[in-house]
């Protein structure tokens, strides 16, 4: 029982092989808790950003609807319109936060909270919901953010505003070397993290509570109200991202949330005072990471001459550059063939991903690479640069890998069942019908981690007379000769034979003897 237990081809040492499998893949596509946990830190200040923006819509709404009350007759239009901006709008903001709760169900089980997910590195939840070929929602959630988009941009006169819509619920997918490769939800929830799949389905909710906003605001200046008072003024920090990375700048407009355009305000950032030619935009390096705070006031002039002061206070996120180096085999490259790896690097477009190879060559595929290492036993290193959006090329991540030969192929016999499929015989027991139908003797490496052909140079078929004395017949090439053919066909049932001395030649350009295997007639 030992021996079959240990046996390479046994239920359980496969087992064991696939867990092991699991296991390096895991490892290789880990995500950092540290990122993990940065994006929980931004899903939460983007929570705050839109419950403030609601209230400011809500407050521009009441207003609104104050008017009609006043003057339907001038009002009705602007209102009626008010009121189906907020309809639509809550109708795509509930379907977006239905689509965040689906993912953190796959990913959390059936009492998932989208507000506090386990299991923040599950790389397959956004992408089961999103990206599913049938039930997939990416594309319904683009073509309604397309459709939500263009109406919204017609309620609006001003191309300006018009403009700054547009581009805040622009779904237009990445593009590489002016060739578009990828879809806008493939760019979004392929290969991403639900923690990081969440944080930006709630920026796209933001993003419509902001949209939402412009217009009502927009609808309620047309009606000649636009000298309308708000009963709160708030400061607010618009950042053009809450997270960085080392070396990059955090970048951050400082506003009033109401603004009288004959008064300029002064803005005070962390202890200084914002020089009144930067008009509002709050520029900071970024030489450690870490959280770091933005705080201050801003002071704007009465009628009077007294000063208001309208505090404010936020925070950005400076984090190490990241990228996953995935290898779809395993964490090991083999010489001499094509090895297929996966290269993202999370919020960049793939076109502005660069990657390079030690001990081999790495080429760009499509949307995966291809590592050829050229050695054996010599470590290969790729190295992931991305181009930023101020233009800056940013080393991201260094990953080695180990490099061995291919090993050897097995050979089989392939034939058809009496159903007409397509069979792999490896030894034992086979009919002679099958045998007699056969072409030859193939060989190959196909052991569900690698399928890699190997051509048949030659090979021979020993057989053994009725005293016991062996009779070897020799191929050249794959095919059986017409002497083995004869040979098998007058072999009786229960008789056996045995394919030997296989030559066969990889991808690699190596030639190998491989093992032997028995054929015994059924």
């Amino acid at each position: 029982m030992a021996g079959v237990a240990n046996n390479p081809n046994s239920p359980r040492q496969k087992m064991i092989n696939l867990m092991y499998l699991v296991f390096i893949a895991m490892m290789a596509l880990n995500v950092s808790s540290e990122v993990l946990d940065g994006f929980e830190l931004v899903q939460d200040s983007l929570r705050t950003s839109i419950d403030n923006t609601k209230q400011r819509n809500d407050i521009v709404s009441n207003e609104l609807e104050a008017y009609y009350q006043t003057n339907p007759e001038k009002v009705k239009e602007w209102y009626q319109k008010g009121r189906e901006v907020k309809q639509r709008s809550d109708s795509l903001y509930n379907y977006i936060q239905d689509l965040k709760q689906k993912i953190a169900v796959i990913a959390d089980g059936k009492e998932a909270n989208v507000d506090n997910i386990e299991h923040k590195d599950d790389l397959e939840a956004a992408a089961r919901v999103m990206l599913a070929p049938i039930k997939g929602e990416g594309k319904n959630l683009r073509e309604s953010i397309d459709a939500y988009r263009t109406w919204m941009g017609e309620l609006v006169q001003d191309s300006a505003k018009t403009r700054i819509i547009e581009n805040v619920l622009s779904t237009e997918p990445p593009h590489q070397a002016g060739i578009n490769t990828r879809t806008w939800e493939t760019a979004l929830f392929e290969n991403m993290p639900v923690a990081a799949a969440i944080t930006l389905l709630t920026k796209i909710q933001s993003d419509i509570r902001y949209a939402e906003g412009e217009v009502l605001s927009h609808l309620l200046n047309s009606v000649d109200v636009g000298d309308y008072r708000v009963n709160q003024i708030t400061a607010q920090v618009i950042p053009q991202s809450q997270i960085v990375m080392r070396g990059s700048q955090y970048q951050a407009n400082i506003v009033l949330s109401a603004v009288d355009s004959t008064k300029r305000p002064t803005i005070f950032v962390n202890g200084k005072e914002l020089p009144a030619e930067k008009e509002g935009v709050f520029t900071v390096g970024t030489g450690a990471t870490g959280t770091f705070p933005v705080k201050g006031y801003i002071e704007m002039p009465n009628s009077d001459g007294s000063m208001n002061r309208y505090p404010f206070e936020s925070e950005y996120f400076v984090t190490e550059p990241s990228a996953t180096v995935a290898p779809t085999l395993m964490n090991v490259l083999y010489a001499g063939i094509a090895n297929p790896i996966r290269i993202a690097v999370p919020g960049v477009p793939s076109g502005n991903v660069t990657a390079s190879m030690t001990n081999g060559t790495l080429t760009r595929k499509g949307d995966l690479w291809e590592a050829r290492p050229s050695k054996v036993g010599t470590e290969a290193v790729v190295t992931v640069n991305a181009r930023m959006a101020d233009g800056r090329n940013v080393e991201m991540a260094k990953t080695s890998f180990r490099v061995r030969a291919l090993p050897d192929p097995m050979p089989y016999i392939e034939y058809k069942d009496e159903n007409g499929n397509v069979r792999k015989f490896r030894g034992g027991k086979i009919s002679k019908r099958s045998l007699v139908e056969a072409n030859g003797i193939l060989a190959a490496i196909d052991d569900d981690l690698l399928n890699v052909k190997y051509t048949v140079q030659s090979f021979e078929l020993t057989f053994f007379d009725s005293m016991g004395n062996a009779i070897p017949e020799v191929a050249q090439g794959t095919n059986f000769s017409q002497r083995q053919k004869d040979y098998i066909r007058r072999l009786s049932r229960g008789k056996r034979f045995y394919i030997t001395n296989v030559i066969a030649k990889g991808p690699d350009g190596i030639e190998r003897k491989i093992s032997t295997i028995e054929v015994i007639v059924n």
